[in-house]
């Protein structure tokens, strides 16, 4: 690439030293290194995100014992429970949370699950990936376990030594965790990918631990609810961990021409991005906003049509492996990040490769 990260090595003490001694831990024996790793689930099966994370907390130590805690309702989460248990060789066991106060992942409830868990279990580690899920329940379950929580990690150097962007991803900072245990981390799933090896090879089956829905007392009172939830009904590739990701920006000037965009990325059986300035303009919903402030993507392949190249818009996907942008302003920053670049008229090349792209089989 034209451009690269600036590295910016800044060693950062979050929290004063403490010697607190680990916990003897109900569900397991306590290790030296030993990591609890908060598990997302829809529809019966562990989502993609929730193994980076554990891919990622592998690299905290060779010995490191990996729990994946599960929180839910009914049917779903017994059988997310059952999948997490063989679908990774790193998940030596699975906690699972029964009880109608999880229906919905509310971080009130979450982060009170996550205490009682860290009380019982007293893990050296607590790990989420850098989605809206992660975002949402770590920072209260820190603040109630009274630690510092790092967020966004990229890179792992050991147990207590990190990598994480600054300043929309233009600088990296190298973080030293002094604080007491447990180090509290949100890692992005783009740094983490699973090798399919890893995630389908499982032989044995890793023990699951039901916790006892006695624990989750009256106390556990919620500020906020669960209203409800929308999304789009799409054959499309999940935008979070898809492949090739085919993004527009403002230039496309309308809805009905961002159309193109979504026919473009049904040929190539890619996921829907968006710029910020096409979301606030109307274009498209914000689920398919990629950037700072929306989705971390890191596909093998990313088309930019019509996109500037905002600072905010690099920081989110910058980790994709081939970037390729069409602009017809050869100035525009996304050209100094881009692998392949052509100047040009989006709504003259977008049909083009229409016409001559296969259709997907």
């Amino acid at each position: 690439m034209a451009a690269r990260l600036l590295r910016r090595k800044a060693l950062t003490n979050l929290s004063a030293p403490s010697s607190s001694p680990f916990s003897k831990s109900s569900f397991s024996v306590q290790r030296l290194i030993s990591t609890l790793v908060l598990g997302e689930h829809e529809g019966g099966s562990i989502k993609a995100q929730s193994l980076s994370a554990v891919v990622a907390a592998k690299f905290l130590g060779e010995d490191n014992s990996i729990s994946m805690l599960l929180a839910g309702s009914g049917p779903s989460v017994q059988e997310a429970a059952i999948h997490a248990a063989s679908c990774h060789s790193s998940i030596s066991q699975v906690i699972v949370a029964d009880s109608d106060k999880f229906t919905y992942p509310v971080a009130e409830p979450w982060a009170k699950l996550v205490q009682l868990i860290q009380q019982k279990g007293g893990y050296s580690h607590i790990m989420a990936t850098s989605g809206s899920f992660g975002k949402n329940i770590l920072p209260r379950a820190a603040a109630l376990l009274d630690v510092s929580p790092i967020t966004d990690v990229i890179e792992i150097s050991g147990p207590q030594l990190f990598v994480r962007p600054i300043y929309a991803g233009n600088a990296l900072c190298t973080v030293r965790y002094t604080g007491s245990a447990p180090c509290m981390l949100t890692v992005r799933s783009t740094s983490f990918p699973v090798p399919l090896t890893s995630a389908n090879s499982k032989s044995d089956v890793a023990p699951i631990s039901q916790v006892d829905p006695s624990t989750f007392g009256e106390d556990m009172v919620c500020k906020s609810k669960y209203l409800s939830h929308t999304s789009q009904d799409s054959e499309r590739p999940d935008l979070g961990n898809a492949r090739i990701v085919v993004t527009g920006g403002r230039a496309l000037k309308s809805a009905e021409n961002f159309k193109m965009i979504e026919k473009l990325a049904e040929k190539l059986g890619a996921a829907v991005g968006a710029t910020r300035a096409a979301v606030d303009a109307g274009f498209v919903p914000n689920e398919l906003q990629v950037g700072q402030t929306g989705k971390i993507v890191g596909p093998e392949l990313y088309m930019a049509f019509g996109v500037s190249g905002a600072i905010q818009h690099l920081a989110g996907m910058r980790d994709s492996k081939v970037i390729v942008a069409v602009n017809k302003d050869a100035d525009a920053p996304i050209f100094q990040v881009a692998d392949y670049g052509l100047v040009g008229d989006l709504f003259e090349v977008i049909p083009e490769l229409l016409e001559k792209l296969p259709e997907k089989k």
